[in-house]
């Protein structure tokens, strides 16, 4: 083999391995096949699942989410408010809806890097356990870096700026969500005021 075979077949295997590796990481990070979008939620199909694809198991894995099977838990995922705006820490949001129909629900705040942000309050997340902001079968919480000006509503901090994501978990749903998660009354997600 020449020199000039051995080098266009070195570059040809280099850019086949790139194209691969960045196609691969572009489909773990980047899309969801197998959800089901909800308002701004998005619903995975197949989390927790025997039928999950390598795909999924392999996202799954990749953001240290550990799932259980949909009639156990729905997990809806928001990256965006109600304008297809994506969620920011370093703004306001204020998050309302129906309280879900399952035996026990949350709505925590992530960082873009699927860990909680830190605060000395210790305050990650709504659930059906908090009195504050639920009245009359509906919820509200506000997400932000600093405290709403009104009280009745739950505040979880959002320190720093970046990405933000919002998860809503249904533990236990009841039947009719289980077979259809698209069902769900999604909860809104609102800007307020001006994000810098």
């Amino acid at each position: 083999m020449t020199r000039g075979r051995i080098v266009a077949l070195t570059a040809t295997v280099v850019a086949g391995l790139i194209v691969g590796i960045g196609s691969a990481w572009l489909w773990l990070t980047r899309t969801d096949p197998a959800g089901k979008r909800v308002g701004p939620w998005l619903v995975n199909l197949e989390a927790g699942s025997t039928d999950a694809s390598m795909y999924t198991r392999a996202r799954i894995a990749l953001k240290a989410l550990l799932a259980l099977d949909r009639r156990e838990t729905l997990y809806y995922i928001a990256q965006q408010d109600d304008a297809g705006r994506p969620l920011r820490a370093e703004c306001r949001y204020l998050v309302s809806g129906s309280i879900p129909a399952a035996r026990w629900w949350s709505v925590t705040a992530y960082a873009d890097d699927i860990f909680l942000f830190p605060n000395p309050d210790k305050k990650y997340s709504v659930s059906g356990e908090n009195p504050t902001g639920r009245t009359l079968g509906s919820f509200r919480m506000v997400t932000g870096p600093t405290p709403p000006i009104t009280g009745g509503v739950e505040w979880v901090p959002t320190p720093g700026d970046g990405g933000l994501i919002l998860t809503l978990r249904l533990y236990n749903p009841m039947p009719e969500l289980q077979a259809d998660p698209g069902a769900l009354a999604a909860p809104s997600i609102q800007l307020q005021g001006d994000c810098p």
